[in-house]
Order: structure tokens, then sequence, then C-alpha cells
């Protein structure tokens, strides 16, 4: 078999979304997926099978830095950990380009503005088929298309959550979801959030761009391929081979591009795993001259939250169609940023039970049924010391969580206006380390190659044909879903590559 023009490591959101940029182009691609597709099994909609068993859940253990290993909620299927995602594909904010103070220190800029970043946005929105509206939410920054799909409807009892929250002066507005919420309802009658994605029903990265990139015969998907580390030319100044593990057999790979998308966490380790070139440009493991490979590692603060009222029941099937940006941008009162409000998908006793396991089932049921499930998420801070490592063969990751105050001036507030919506309990639990669902940083873009491993195009300053396109090239992690950010800078980042590299 000839050496493909193109590796793309990883299915997940970058890598599948930069294969769908790069279809038509004439390159030979072939992409390498540790995980096999989901299979279709009554699992897939048994909220104890997911939720209280794991069914899903990988094999792997991590270790936290001078404590004790813990089983990650990190997904390895075709598709990455999108096929489990809330499907909410929402832009940052025109702020979050810039830098921005926050209670627990700044939040730097990237180094483009939003309105040259804009288009691509329009295009991953396209992309992904996302439901929205304009015009609800203030903080909004300019679309240059509006969404061609219509948002998803609330349900009666999120209709009336939104009304509650209008009156009391507040904007809630519709989530933008990549949803098609009749199709995923023909498979069962539950939520998507958290569910996987063994249909049509979601956006996910296989079922949009990576499905979009197979229709080109030039992309080639194989799974079951667990790489294991680059290889760089004798130089050092390029990426000579991918080594990886296939059906026990170890096998090697020379293209000439090598675009690694492993997920933030995984990416880094690659990197780090990764023998240094003898020039000594890598630092430790490769493109790490800078020493700042696994390290930013963000993963935002974020609680659920649950306004219970006894007197009325929730029956929403699915619930997630809800967001309110009120405090983004301030406190309300003129302070600093506190973060997003967006509703969970519907929990039920089971989801419940994972988290706290001695509370009888039926009092989790009934707490269930008359609960409106709310997500509260502010910025991680990008730290040094924040980071993932390699040990061995075992990853570790040193998680330093900042602007914890921000998290818990949110948590204040809507406990606050919750209760003024006439609930007389508001429950709030943070989420903990075990869930990296919004991994970010680690190999962070930026226009000094001294303190960012990545340029604005997320080529590796240390290797001309390295390009890193996931959650770990974000500089920042702002305070929404990162997932329509990958996939706008994989788009931005396929058509330079194919303006720059192939073109050549």
């Amino acid at each position: 078999m000839a050496n493909p023009d193109i590796v793309i490591i990883g299915s997940g959101i970058g890598g599948a979304t930069i294969a769908s940029g790069l279809a038509g182009s004439g390159a030979s691609v072939l992409m390498l997926e540790r995980g096999e597709p989901l299979p279709a099994t009554p699992h897939a909609r048994d909220t104890r099978a997911i939720f209280v068993d794991g069914h899903y859940r990988p094999k792997e253990m991590w270790r936290e830095a001078g404590g004790p290993s813990f089983n990650p909620g990190n997904y390895y299927y075709v598709g990455g950990n999108s096929k489990f995602f809330g499907a909410v594909l929402i832009r940052y904010r025109k702020e979050d380009f810039s830098a921005m103070e926050h209670f627990g220190g700044v939040s730097p800029a990237w180094p483009f503005s939003y309105e040259e970043f804009e288009p691509w946005y329009s295009k991953a929105e396209q992309l992904f088929r996302v439901r929205g509206t304009l015009g609800e939410d203030p903080t909004e920054p300019f679309h240059s298309i509006p969404y061609t799909y219509k948002p998803v409807p609330d349900e009666a009892p999120i209709a009336r959550a939104r009304a509650e929250l209008k009156g009391l002066g507040l904007h809630p507005a519709s989530l933008p979801l990549g949803v098609d919420i009749e199709t995923w309802l023909k498979d069962g009658r539950t939520g998507w959030d958290a569910f996987p994605n063994t249909g049509q029903g979601k956006m996910d990265a296989q079922t949009a761009p990576l499905a979009e990139a197979l229709k080109d015969g030039n992309i080639r998907l194989e799974t079951g391929a667990y790489v294991e580390y680059l290889e760089t030319a004798p130089d050092g100044e390029t990426i000579s081979a991918v080594h990886y593990r296939q059906k026990g057999e170890l096998r090697k790979v020379m293209p000439k591009l090598v675009i690694l998308s492993a997920g933030a966490v995984n990416s880094a380790v690659i990197l780090l795993r990764s023998p240094s070139p003898a020039n000594g440009r890598g630092g430790k493991g490769l493109a790490n001259r800078s020493d700042q490979v696994g390290r930013n590692f963000m993963n935002h603060n974020s609680s659920a939250m649950l306004a219970i009222d006894p007197r009325r029941r929730n029956d929403s099937v699915y619930q997630k169609t809800l967001m309110l940006n009120d405090y983004y941008l301030s406190d309300g009162k003129g302070g600093k940023p506190l973060g997003n409000v967006q509703l969970l998908g519907k929990i039920d006793g089971n989801m419940l039970k994972a988290n706290v396991k001695t509370v009888p089932k039926f009092a989790l049921d009934y707490m269930a049924r008359h609960a409106v499930d709310w997500y509260l998420m502010c910025e991680d801070l990008p730290d040094p010391e924040s980071r993932i490592m390699v040990d061995g063969k075992d990853i570790v990751m040193q998680w330093r969580r900042s602007n914890m105050q921000s998290l818990e001036g949110l948590t204040k507030v809507m406990r606050e206006n919750l209760r003024a919506c006439g609930y007389p309990i508001v429950l709030s639990r943070p989420f903990d380390k075990r869930t990296p669902s919004h991994q970010c940083g680690t190999v962070r873009m930026g226009n000094d190659q001294a303190t960012a491993p990545l340029d604005p195009f997320c080529r590796a300053w240390d290797h001309r044909n390295l390009f890193v396109v996931d959650g770990g090239f974000l500089p920042t992690s702002a305070a929404v879903n990162p997932a329509l950010s990958i996939a706008a800078q994989a788009l931005r980042v396929a058509d330079h590559i194919r303006k720059m590299e192939l073109a050549a």
C-alpha cells in the first residue's frame, strides 16, 4: 500500500471536520481511529446501562497527580467524544477573542479576531446543520449567515421556564443544536445529552463531517488503529512516520503531512511519548521546544443545578433547548463575568443514582420528575501548571482549577433566580475530574513560539509538516461548549492546507 499524502489521527470533531475540508482536494488521506463504530444495541437508550453501569466508558484508567487513579469520561469510538455530546454548537462570544478580566485572572486574547474567524463559524454551522435563531441573546455575536434550520422546539414545561425567566427581566434564548429531533425520537423517547448516537438524529463528528469526507474515494478510515508515537526525520524538522498498533501488529505509515486530532489529552500524550528529535528541537517529546505541550489544560468549571417544585411535574422528554447568557460578560451588576447557563438533557432516577448511590431510587425518581435540570458553566483559565503528563504508560492529569469564584457567583445568582421563578428547592453539585468532556488547551496556538507550540493555523512551530487540530489548540476555554469552535478552526486549517501545502 502506497503511503498517503496526509494522515489524520483521530475521528472526533477536529479530525472528521478537517477531513471534510480536504475532500475533493485530490490528496490521499488516511484517518487512523483507535476505536470502532458504535454498535446499535438496546444499551444506547438505557439510562441504567449508560449512567450506572458505565457500559460505554473506556477500560483505561488515568491518574491524578499525587492522587488516585480514576476512570475518565473519554470515549473511543468513530466520532470520538462527540458520539455522546449534548450537540450544543455555540459560538464563542466576540469578546472571548480579546483579553478578558475574570475574578480568577485574565483570559488571554486569541491570535486573531472574531471578525477573521466568523466566516468559518458560518461554514461549520452549515456542515453540522445547526438549528437555532438570532435576536434572543444580547451576547450573540454577528452572524454573516443566519441559521438554516429553526431551533428545536421547547416542550411545555420548558416553555413555562422560559416565560418565568423572561418575567424576571432575563433573556433566555434557544440553544443552537445539531439535532434532528424527529429522527432522534424515532429511535427512542429520550434526550440526547450524554446518550450515544447510534443513528442519524444527532449531528456528531461521524454523522456530519466524516460522512461527507468519506464520499471522497481518496479518503480512507482505518479503525482499531492505536497510534503509539510519531517519528521525526534525522534533521528533526519534519515528522517522517506514524507508528500505530492494529490487531496486535505494529505498523508504520510515512505521509507528507500529519494532522494530530486525538483530543486535547491524547494529542498531548502522543507528542510527549514520541522520541525527541536528535537536534533537541522537540524538548520533551515533540513540538515542545516551548515546554508547553501538555500545559494550560482547561476543562470548564461547571455544576448541575436542579430546580424542584413538588407541585409540578416536568414530563419533558429531551428538555435541552434553552440557555441564558445574562451573566456571561458580567455578573449582572457591572462586575466581572460569571458564565453560561443552559439546560441539561432531562434526567431520571438512574442518572441521579450514579452520583448519590445511598439515596433510594424511588426518591430519586420523584425528584427527577419534578425538576428542571440546569448546567452552569464558567471559564477555566489557562495555567502552565494545570497539565497533562505521562509516567511510563500512565496518563497523569494535574488539573488546577481556576476562577472558581465565578462558579460560586453564578450558582448563587441562579439559585436566587430559580427560587423567584417558583421553585422552592434548588440543589447544585459541581462536576468532577472524571468528566473531561470539554477538554481544551495542552497544545495551544499563538503568535509567539516561545509560549505556544502551534502557530495560528495549528502548525507546529518545531515541525513544519505537523498540525494539531482538536480542543488542544484552544488558547482559552471561554464559558461555552467548544465543539463549534474546534470545527470552525478545522475548516480554516483545511483551507490553509489546500492553498499552502497541496497547491505547492
